[in-house]
């Protein structure tokens, strides 16, 4: 795919994001993890103990993707799911000790991933990109409140 630079920002993004997501995919398909799995798995090595409704909200999911990936992985040996004594109502997600050693397997994946994005870009491009792409971030998040609030 051939990226044309007079397009709207909008779309760069999106293809730059595509060309990410393909690049992660092919590494992790090397490891038997999909690249569904992978934003849960990030998820939780940062934070275990999430309900699904939690999850869901921090991967900007909706809840039945979330069940569906969710059973896959426990199926995989990759997640636990449990009710606590006091919350019978909720499920909880906990990495099990394999889920939790994937995370020395596939974070340098995206690494390299982000390296070969970043190959012949100076610091100073990178750290202008970097706040571009916040401040977008920022903006989007300010607008879409807005709306909501309206």
């Amino acid at each position: 795919m051939e990226a044309v630079p007079e397009d709207r920002m909008a779309h760069l993004v999106k293809d730059a994001t595509r060309g990410f997501l393909r690049s992660l995919q092919w590494r992790l398909a090397k490891h038997d993890v999909q690249l569904g799995h992978w934003t849960f798995l990030r998820i939780l090595w940062q934070q275990e103990g999430l309900t699904k409704r939690e999850l869901s909200m921090e991967a900007g999911v909706m809840e039945p993707t979330t069940v569906v990936a969710l059973r896959a992985m426990e199926g995989l040996g990759y997640v636990r799911l449990e009710h606590r004594p006091d919350n019978r109502k909720n499920i909880y997600v906990y990495l099990t000790p394999l889920g939790r050693r994937l995370e020395r397997r596939l974070v340098p994946l995206a690494e390299e991933v982000n390296a070969i994005a970043l190959h012949g870009l100076s610091n100073t491009e990178v750290d202008v990109t970097r706040r571009a792409v916040l401040s977008m971030i920022r903006n989007l998040a300010k607008d879409e409140e807005q709306r909501l609030a309206g």
